[in-house]
């Protein structure tokens, strides 16, 4: 397939990470895709938001929309604060986006009204509370230990390398933005259910207990749509398990992007 022909793919990363998370995935899809690794507001190249009102989803999707239009259409990807921005996009560009994959999407606005779960998102308000006093303390490490903790469990912080904390560090007050968004974010189930794409929805056996039930809501609200839980990953399963997230990723692109005449044996992308 020329160049020029082949489908575009949207890849948008999680919290406190980059596009370069993606790496081995760009590689692995750019001999039949063309690939486009977004940075969002306050990570990577991309400077934080400034803007007169707060932070929201649909600003960080309209990072992406230009791709869209440009390429009319693309596959869309997307891991925890990315997969909510997916969705985002999805539910504002339908007819633009060709298919979509998201692992955990982090919509915590989901948990306040659901009935026997309100203190999972009870919780997660609880540690943006607490970012929300160290950062203004000027405690951007210990920010960031709560929130890395958090996700990856009690320990993880403190074995990562000096340069990684600072680097997420760095990053805490943007991702603080992010939360605040996503806890005003008004994205409702009803919305996803009118989707026609194909979707995939991913989670991880031994995610943390918030991502686990909004993965239930959206097998629940989305039975139409395929729902997969990996083995052995946790939140940031796309990262420390990259390649076997990344062949399910590719197979479901080569299943639903690719024409069967550019199909090739899925060696080729492992």
């Amino acid at each position: 397939m020329q160049p020029a022909q082949r489908p575009t793919v949207v890849l948008l990363h999680s919290s406190a990470s980059s596009a370069r998370q993606w790496e081995r995935l760009v590689e692995a899809l750019a001999p039949h895709f063309r690939v486009r690794a977004i940075e969002l507001h306050g990570h990577g190249e991309r400077m934080a938001w400034r803007g007169d009102a707060p932070l929201t989803l649909a600003d960080e999707a309209a990072l992406a929309a230009p791709l869209l239009e440009e390429a009319g259409g693309a596959h869309v990807v997307g891991h925890s604060y990315g997969a909510a921005v997916a969705l985002k996009l999805t539910t504002m560009y339908p007819k633009l986006v060709r298919s979509l994959v998201t692992y955990e999407p982090v919509l915590f606005r989901w948990l306040f009204d659901d009935i026997g779960h309100q203190q999972l998102g009870q919780g997660v308000v609880t540690v943006a509370d607490s970012m929300r006093d160290r950062l203004a303390n000027g405690q951007e490490h210990s920010a960031a230990q709560l929130f890395i903790d958090f996700w990856s469990g009690a320990g993880s912080w403190d074995s990562l390398p000096s340069g990684k904390q600072t680097s997420i560090a760095a990053r805490m007050r943007a991702v603080f933005q992010q939360f605040d968004a996503l806890f005003r974010e008004p994205l409702q189930r009803a919305q996803l259910v009118l989707l026609k794409m194909p979707m995939m929805f991913v989670s991880g056996v031994r995610t943390v207990a918030v991502t686990r039930r909004i993965a239930e809501l959206l097998r629940l609200g989305l039975p139409h749509a395929k729902h997969e839980v990996l083995p052995a990953m946790g939140h940031m399963g796309p990262i420390t398990h990259a390649t076997e997230f990344n062949r399910r990723v590719v197979e479901f692109l080569y299943a639903h992007a690719l024409p069967h005449s550019a199909r090739e044996p899925l060696s080729e992308f492992a």
